[in-house]
């Protein structure tokens, strides 16, 4: 038999706050929300796992729009397998892309972190800074 969960259970499971339970809820977002008879919303434990996908594809920038495609997808049931796949590998690829750029990103950062230690520890600006891609230059001044 199901366990049927409240939204505390849910929130604490979670680590989300009720509010943000009801406001996925209130987007569409939560499919299969039962209501009890005096109206409180009763979740299963397929929930928690949705929720979290929710939460990591919206981390991961799939706009609101999409999450809803997404979900009425799911709603329709297997016959829309095909489209679900096809639609979370394009946000895949875009969280790869997006990933190879922050990587590019946090090299640069590091190099400049690194850059800025050995100014400090030796008391003189290093003769080689980093440049826009982590590499080194003989710029100055930034």
């Amino acid at each position: 038999m199901l366990r049927s969960l409240g939204i505390g259970d849910v929130a604490r499971r979670t680590g989300r706050s009720v509010h943000t339970i009801r406001w996925y809820e209130a987007q569409g977002l939560m499919p299969g929300v039962a209501r009890d008879h005096g109206g409180r919303r009763v979740y299963a434990e397929h929930h928690i796992g949705w929720l979290n996908l929710m939460e990591r594809l919206r981390f991961t920038g799939m706009p609101i729009a999409q999450l809803r495609d997404y979900t009425a997808l799911v709603r329709q049931g297997s016959a829309t397998l095909k489209e679900r796949r096809a639609l979370l590998a394009a946000h895949q690829a875009r969280v790869l892309d997006n990933i190879a750029r922050w990587t590019e990103a946090l090299a640069l950062i590091d190099a400049k972190v690194e850059f800025y230690d050995q100014w400090v520890a030796n008391g003189k600006r290093p003769a080689v800074e980093p440049d826009r891609r982590g590499g080194s230059t003989k710029t100055r001044g930034r």
